[in-house]
């Protein structure tokens, strides 16, 4: 069995930047991996399309550009916002701040907290950067009509 739609895969991740080498995240720090449904959407779309074809043991270090990943960077996702409007939270530089819109929920970064204005930037945290994922894949199965039909992997059995 390979890595398709409409497959379960199971699989262990280290994210990194590929610029510097610097470890981002990795599954295997959590001790737990990761569970997708392949065509459910819940991984970056360039990802999960190099990782097709890929069988049970095996390992491939998949590089994806800003673009393919979270973005390029942009100037304008960087605001200013009224102080007022956070209330009383404890704000400083490096705080990620989670807002409700009427578009959904959106998340920003605090780079600077002033007593009347916070400057905000709403670019993803890795939009900018040139990625490396190291893939091995555990596990791949026949999705069940439930995974299928709610779009997402239902844990590594499939009977949560």
């Amino acid at each position: 069995m390979q890595v398709e739609k409409r497959k379960v895969v199971t699989f262990h991740y280290t994210l990194k930047d590929k610029e510097t080498g610097k470890v981002i995240e990795s599954s295997r720090e959590h001790g737990e991996p990761l569970s997708v449904l392949i065509g459910g959407e819940q991984i970056i779309p360039a990802l999960e399309e190099r990782m097709m074809g890929m069988k049970v043991g095996e390992k491939r270090d998949i590089e994806l550009k800003a673009s393919e990943a979270y973005g390029e960077r942009l100037d304008d996702l960087v605001q200013v916002i009224p102080r007022y409007l956070f209330g009383d939270m404890d704000l400083k530089a490096g705080t990620i701040v989670e807002a409700n819109t009427p578009d959904g929920p959106i998340r920003m970064t605090v780079l600077h907290a002033g007593d009347e204005e916070v400057i905000v930037d709403l670019n993803h945290p890795l939009a900018g950067r040139d990625l490396v994922f190291e893939i091995e894949i555990l596990d791949i199965r026949e999705a069940t009509p439930e995974e299928l039909e709610h779009g997402h992997a239902h844990g590594h059995g499939g009977h949560e």
